[in-house]
């Protein structure tokens, strides 16, 4: 029998560890999931979504759904959503969900296998079902995405229906509406048929259009053109915490508008009808980064207008803006799939997401966004980082990229991350694009670059929406009509295979080296003070967060060789009270010494002393020219005229 006590915990939701079920005396029966078929959804799918209980961040959902007459019918919550690259559906968050046949409540059931799917009975003479359910928003980060706040909200569509089984998710039309706080202003890339007020109705859209269509709102709101005069609009709205974070100031926007400018340079074609960034501002709303064809999610900082700081977060709109050509136009085959349910295969996200990582990067540069020099400091950090992971020992790249698989939360960053590797397909992938760059000036003396392949490859067929898949051979292929080259061996060699040298060819190549000294790097310092942490993983090889908790613990290096782990405490330096001022101190104190470094730590309400046998004094990662050798590097930041 269960105590009073376990079962008071477990109705007040408290994680407690149950005996195992007595085994049912019953087989239960399960519906098959119908596979999807390209072929129309009789019926438009009504969608409305009451967004105004912003306060207790509550989506109220209601949807009207055509049926074909009595019989089973399965409908799916999408589990697969494009972006995630993995199985990452919030369905934990759905609530109170009611399914209804002309006023009389219908008895659904869960899938016991698939639990994204709910099997519902329709009976005679319904011509549609009623569905109602709550999306709960996280209301704390520790709980997931906070979607809403008292001053604005994002609105992932995926996270608000349910579509029938059986069809492709282009097949099934949704007629959306959505009703907004009052006063409330909203961007999206769906296209508006009419507003009553506070009360928006959408043009009818396909159900995979309608979930690559988020949308923003806000109490403070501004919308501004990014390519005044252009043929293809491009626009950048924004939601703020206050109305003070909208004011941009013109240098910035002026490179935000040539974001835009260099990158149709780049790719030379544009694959949308439109495009929208849809950018918070917010230390309320959860940060993020999520590509869609003709918009993009992008959530950061209250202060990226106007605080210099926050400068290492203006790749973040390049970045995204790059999946509109690599990802979401030209897709990996086995990265598209027929409706949001059935499963994703991730093989190539080092050409999706790795070079979006590279081109991020360099278009940042390229529109001012960042400056040259803080370009190289990025580029040293990333180098640095894959140097010391100790993990490419036994998991190459290409294995890494089943991590948003295999961790659905995408935490990236697991407590032994250097030896485990989380999803380092990102930075080490635009590390080998880099490589793949300054070869291809070098194979044709400067006269072929990546930006012939990014026009070759993203830049064809330029007004067209629909995606274009590809397959590793088209990769290749397409490297080879820019430059002749064993492209298929390069490949194999630094993405599937397991290498334990640092990727730092592709630096070396572009005419500058990695080299570490005790002045801080910039993008590392500012990332440092924004997030309130001390990076030594150059050095005793330990990340500390500004409680002195571990954050980080090289393998094998020095401060693990004395003991140390993730989640231990720093409690003191020597003799005294741990700051970062103190460690600095004490490392610069021990370089080229014998005496240990003496740091007392807390592990799980144990106090101990430890030492550090290291002697190397600080170091930061830093690029230096390489002399007599072209600067490819310096190229490739130039803005494209």
């Amino acid at each position: 029998m269960v105590s009073l006590l376990r079962s008071t915990l477990l109705a007040a939701g408290l994680a407690l560890a149950a005996p195992a079920l007595a085994q049912m005396p019953y087989a239960v029966p399960v519906a098959a999931v119908p596979a999807p078929v390209d072929q129309p959804y009789p019926g438009t799918v009504a969608l409305h979504v009451d967004a105004r209980d912003v306060a207790q961040k509550v989506y109220r959902v209601r949807e009207t759904i055509p049926v074909a007459g009595p019989g089973p019918l399965t409908l799916l919550y999408p589990r697969w959503i494009p972006g995630n690259h993995g199985p990452s559906g919030p369905i934990i968050s759905v609530a109170g969900l009611k399914i209804e046949a002309n006023g009389q409540a219908l008895a659904w059931t869960r899938d016991p296998v698939d639990v994204f799917a709910f099997h519902v009975p329709v009976p005679a003479g319904a011509s549609a079902i009623d569905v109602h359910f709550d999306f709960m928003s996280a209301v704390s980060p520790k709980s997931g995405r906070v979607l809403m706040s008292p001053q604005m909200l994002d609105l992932p569509w995926n996270s608000v229906l349910l579509y029938p089984a059986g069809h492709f998710s282009r097949d099934i039309t949704f007629a959306p509406t959505l009703t907004l706080p009052p006063g409330w202003r909203f961007a999206s890339a769906l296209e508006v048929a009419a507003r009553d007020g506070d009360v928006v109705h959408f043009r009818p859209t396909p159900l995979n259009t309608l979930v690559d269509s988020p949308l923003i709102a806000g109490q403070h709101f501004e919308r501004i053109d990014l390519a005044p005069g252009a043929k293809v609009p491009v626009h950048l709205d924004v939601v703020a915490d206050r109305a003070a974070d909208l004011k941009i100031p013109p240098a910035l926007l002026a490179a935000h508008r040539a974001l835009v400018t260099q990158a149709v340079r780049l790719f030379g074609a544009q694959h949308y009808r439109h495009y929208d960034f849809l950018l918070w501002l917010s230390d309320h709303i959860g940060g993020q980064g999520l590509e869609h064809h003709q918009s993009s999610e992008d959530g950061t900082v209250p202060g990226y207008f106007t605080d210099p700081g926050t400068w290492t977060e203006r790749d973040l709109l390049s970045h995204e803006y790059t999946h509109s050509w690599n990802g979401k136009f030209r897709r990996p085959a086995d990265l598209w799939t027929p409706n949001f349910n059935v499963p994703m295969q991730d093989t190539l996200l080092w050409v999706y997401e790795g070079q979006t990582q590279y081109w991020g990067d360099v278009l940042a540069a390229r529109a001012g966004l960042w400056t040259k020099a803080q370009a190289r400091d990025v580029f040293a950090a990333a180098a640095s980082s894959m140097a010391l992971r100790t993990g490419r020992r036994w998991r190459s790249v290409e294995d890494t990229t089943a991590q948003p698989i295999i961790d659905k939360n995408r935490i990236l960053k697991p407590d032994w991350a250097n030896w485990q590797r989380g999803e380092d397909y990102y930075i080490e992938g635009a590390l080998t694009w880099l490589d793949v760059d300054a070869r291809l000036r070098q194979l044709t003396h400067g006269r072929r670059s990546l930006n012939d392949f990014a026009r070759v490859f993203f830049g064809v067929d330029d007004g067209r929406v629909d995606t274009l898949t590809y397959t590793f051979d088209d990769v290749v292929k397409a490297l080879n009509q820019v430059a002749p080259f064993d492209w298929k061996q390069f490949l194999q060699a630094h993405i599937y295979d397991v290498r334990a040298a640092a990727p730092l060819g592709g630096i070396e190549r572009a005419g500058w080296k990695l080299v570490y000294t005790d002045q801080p790097n910039a993008y590392l310092a500012a990332a440092a003070a924004r997030f309130k942490f001390a990076d030594y993983a150059a050095s005793i090889g330990v990340g500390v967060g500004k409680d002195g908790t571990l954050t980080d613990v090289q393998w094998n290096g020095p401060a693990y060789q004395a003991g140390l782990a993730p989640g231990m405490k720093l409690i003191a330096v020597g003799d005294h009270v741990y700051s970062r001022e103190a460690l600095d101190a004490a490392i610069t104190a021990a370089r080229g010494g014998r005496a240990p470094i003496t740091l007392a730590v807390e592990n799980q309400g144990h106090v101990y002393a430890v030492a550090v046998d290291y002697h190397g004094g600080l170091r930061y990662p830093h690029l230096e020219r390489i002399p007599g050798t072209p600067d490819y590097l310096d190229q490739i930041l130039a803005p494209l005229r």
